[in-house]
């Protein structure tokens, strides 16, 4: 079963249950997918879905902390509310140090040696480690990895 359809069954399920609070998370997960095909005139495979998954749940985390700041832990409870739900359709996370293991072989594979290759090192990695890893943990592995 495909992501997309696995989403679809989450919600159907969330509407016999009554879980408002979930629904609403799915649906703003939906509506997502849904723009994004529309937008591009693509059919969305599972590497796409946990893109924008990453990008919604990137969003969360981001609103956690302005509401934090702003003192408002009502609407910082419902975002991270809403971050847990979507954390469940993203595949299981690497470590930081098999992204480091990952990075220092792409780094080799492509013969990098210096910062100047950052940009370079970061399209393969991305590529490779999509959905696996917190992009920005993986950034600092490669700062690490061609500083050395």
């Amino acid at each position: 079963m495909s992501l997309k359809d696995q989403i679809t069954e989450d919600m159907k399920n969330a509407m016999r249950a009554k879980d408002s609070a979930r629904l609403g998370t799915i649906r703003l997960l939906t509506a997502a997918m849904k723009q994004k095909e529309v937008d591009e005139r693509v059919v969305l495979d599972d590497t796409m879905v946990i893109a924008i998954v990453d990008k919604l749940i990137k969003q969360r985390k981001d609103s956690i902390e302005a509401f934090t700041k702003a003192d408002r832990m009502d609407l910082a409870d419902k975002e991270s509310a809403e971050m847990k739900v979507l954390q469940a359709y993203l595949p299981a996370r690497l470590s930081a140090d098999e992204v480091a293991a990952e990075v220092k072989a792409i780094v080799a594979e492509l013969g990098a040696t210096g910062p100047g290759d950052m940009g370079k090192v970061m399209g393969a990695v991305k590529t490779r480690l999509a959905g696996k890893a917190d992009m920005g943990q993986v950034s600092a592995a490669v700062k690490a990895a061609l500083a050395s």
